[in-house]
């Protein structure tokens, strides 16, 4: 990956709070729509959600699952050229007694002040999902795949460094 495009990958999943949600509902895929926060050097994407959500339980039923995150229409001159990450993960559900809960709710409650009520129903619980891959699309013929451990350095790095650590690939 050049190092344009994962300053830009940094940059779109940074600045976007929003993601498409693919799971498989009764063995059919089935799409929703999940706000996230990030947490750091590229470990995962924090969602919470409510038991009552189907991708809920189709994320308990199988973890794997995928998240599309694109950048707004108005930022490109067709909807090809439009930037856009694709998260293939698996998903796990963030125990409240784990070591990494508090730091979860806090990055996705500084994400989305407006959520801090909602972390007090009980049918609510927050989800990891680990990048197993990431497809970048940069713009119209613009793109990469990379593994987790290529993410964790982009998400990682300092923004003037990744000309350093992200290598092609």
């Amino acid at each position: 990956m050049e190092s344009s495009q994962a300053i830009a990958l940094r940059s779109l999943l940074e600045s976007q709070q929003v993601a498409s949600l693919a799971t498989l509902h009764k063995s059919e895929p089935a799409v929703s729509m999940v706000p996230y926060a990030l947490l750091p050097q590229g470990r995962g994407f924090v969602v919470h959600v409510s038991r009552l959500a189907t991708h809920t339980a189709d994320m308990l039923a199988n973890p794997a699952v995928a998240l599309l995150v694109i950048a707004p229409p108005r930022s490109a001159a067709s909807p090809q050229e439009l930037q856009r990450a694709s998260v293939q993960g698996i998903a796990r559900q963030c125990a409240a007694t784990s070591s990494e809960y508090s730091q979860a709710q806090a990055l996705y409650q500084a994400r989305f002040p407006q959520s801090k009520q909602m972390f007090g129903f009980s049918d609510f619980s927050l989800f990891i999902v680990a990048p197993l891959s990431v497809r970048f699309v940069g713009g119209f013929a613009q793109a990469s795949s990379i593994s987790a451990e290529k993410f964790s350095i982009i998400m990682s790095a300092p923004p003037h460094e990744h000309s350093a650590q992200s290598g092609k690939g």
